[in-house]
């Protein structure tokens, strides 16, 4: 299981739990007789870029893309080279609408990450072509864990929740302590429900301000 230490620490009691220990063994075994994504070194890439002392915003989605090469371990994210998803240009549809940031010119999150955005799935694997394969495996007992946790010991975090799975971590949330914001999920089947012109991006930047943190630079620089 590859986590940095600063997340070791902070999530020591539930990694010790018996059922994440058979999540990964669980795990370990479809890596090695299927298709799995993202790659295996990548599955907790979310966590590894930004430290729980450094998260200002959980973005919180379903589970990873399924198709070839698509994810690298932050929701809604893809690899540089790959094409956009349909949600993922919805998201930026928004970013441009909301903040006015220059339509990005690929699909990699990294830099949000880097900026204090934990990018999140409720279930942390897929199996290739079968969206939310995994959903049973034990991944969503521990993405709760981890939500709890954040509004536990953390203060002024806005969560972010899109659509309805993500909108189920919202009963983990303590909102005396951290904003949320929801809507519908930016999928083209119900981004036009309310998603389009939600504006996450200052809302968020809104808050973080209000409460002494610095903003998040939401444009993403085309690399």
């Amino acid at each position: 299981m590859i986590l940095t230490d600063e997340w070791k620490d902070f999530l020591y009691d539930e990694i010790h739990k018996e059922y994440f220990i058979k999540l990964i063994t669980k795990v370990s075994l479809e890596y090695k007789s299927k298709t799995i994504f993202p790659r295996y070194e990548n599955i907790f890439s979310a966590f590894n870029l930004v430290k729980p002392s450094e998260i200002k915003v959980v973005i919180i989605g379903q589970d990873p893309y399924h198709g070839i090469n698509q994810a690298n371990g932050l929701a809604f994210s893809v690899c540089k080279k790959c094409s956009i998803p349909p949600s993922l240009k919805n998201i930026y549809k928004e970013l441009v609408d909301d903040i006015g940031c220059k339509y990005p010119k690929n699909g990699d999150l990294t830099q949000w990450a880097k900026e204090g955005v934990l990018l999140i799935n409720a279930v942390l694997t897929v199996e290739e072509g079968r969206a939310n394969s995994h959903k049973d495996l034990g991944w969503k007992k521990f993405t709760d864990a981890v939500i709890k946790k954040l509004s536990e010991e953390k203060e002024n975090i806005v969560f972010i929740l899109w659509g309805g799975e993500s909108q189920k971590k919202e009963s983990f949330i303590d909102t005396t302590k951290h904003y949320i914001i929801k809507s519908p999920h930016p999928s083209p089947l119900s981004a036009y429900r309310g998603f389009f012109h939600s504006k996450p991006f200052s809302k968020s930047n809104l808050y973080l301000q209000k409460h002494g943190k610095k903003p998040i630079n939401w444009c993403l620089h085309a690399e």
